[in-house]
């Protein structure tokens, strides 16, 4: 029985044991086309500039070393978009010492 299951989950394809975030500019989209498209796919990285952010609608959990908070960036329309559930640098995380 475990040979069985070892097999079909090595025959899996592997998105379907690590789903990535989705990718998005916030230059293409609007405040409220962002903040949907978080609470839908759950996880997003949302370019901005040359960097970005990193979201994850609850009840997913950021990564060790992030914490939750919120961020503020600007859409397509140079709109001030203010989002929940970011995942950012947590300097006070043990995680993130040396």
């Amino acid at each position: 029985m475990r040979s069985v299951i070892l097999v079909l989950a090595l025959s899996l394809p592997l998105p379907a044991f690590a789903a990535g975030a989705k990718e998005v500019k916030s230059s293409e989209y609007s405040c409220g086309e962002l903040a949907q498209i978080v609470r839908q796919n759950k996880k997003v990285f949302v370019r901005v500039g040359f960097g970005g952010r990193s979201f994850r609608y609850p009840p997913a959990q950021c990564s060790m070393g992030d914490k939750r908070a919120t961020t503020s960036f600007r859409d397509a329309g140079g709109k001030q978009c203010i989002l929940d559930y970011a995942c950012v640098f947590d300097p006070a995380s043990p995680y993130n010492f040396p």
